[in-house]
């Protein structure tokens, strides 16, 4: 089992959350898979004290203001597979990013969880992968998606958590099959940038 993996990328160690995964990281590629019926969601309908489901995360701790980048590409298998940038603030505040198959066309979508999860399309991606940016300054969060990794589609801005929560928030990547037998995901192009967006929505 990979508890924890560095990359060359990033200024701190990841380490490896929920279920197994089988993280690995080579010749620049991220790569991990859910199991079956793996996911990460709090239902709204669904009772306060019901216990958030679990998917396999690779998560680390960032300082100040950040971007982290990605392209992510899904071994799409069953509807609502997904690979995604994630974003943990606490037990019940998380939030994120991803290319889903949502429920038979690869979509990016998002989820933010205060106690109970929404869940909310974007746009529909071409093929099997896409980019995905989330980024921090405080305690607001964006989020971006992009074909080529060049022109930013703004997707969300949200605050989540206190300022001392969002500071030390924990970030990274996520694999799900909620209703599947399970998925692979890759990420490469990772980047990370210490500092906000100039623009949210001029595609920068």
């Amino acid at each position: 089992m990979t508890d924890s993996i560095e990359l060359p990328e990033l200024p701190f160690p990841l380490r490896a959350y929920g279920p197994e995964a089988g993280w690995a990281y080579t010749d620049g590629v991220l790569t991990g898979r859910a199991g079956a019926r793996q996911d990460r969601f709090v239902p709204p309908s669904g009772a306060s004290l019901d216990p958030a489901s679990d998917a396999p995360r690779l998560l680390g701790a960032p300082e100040g203001d950040f971007q982290l980048i990605a392209r992510a590409t899904v071994g799409f298998g069953a509807s609502f597979d997904a690979g995604a940038l994630y974003l943990h603030v606490g037990e019940r505040e998380w939030a994120k990013l991803c290319l889903e198959l949502s429920p038979d066309r690869p979509t990016v979508c998002t989820v933010v969880t205060r106690g109970h999860s929404d869940d909310a399309n974007s746009f529909e991606a071409d093929g099997d992968s896409v980019w995905l940016r989330i980024s921090r300054t405080g305690r607001a969060f964006a989020f971006h998606a992009s074909a080529d990794g060049e022109r930013w589609t703004f997707v969300r801005i949200f605050a989540l958590g206190t300022d001392e929560e969002a500071g030390a928030a924990l970030v990274g990547f996520l694999a799900q099959s909620p209703v599947g037998e399970g998925c692979a995901v890759a990420f490469e192009g990772i980047e990370y940038r210490a500092s906000w967006p100039e623009g949210l929505r001029d595609g920068s």
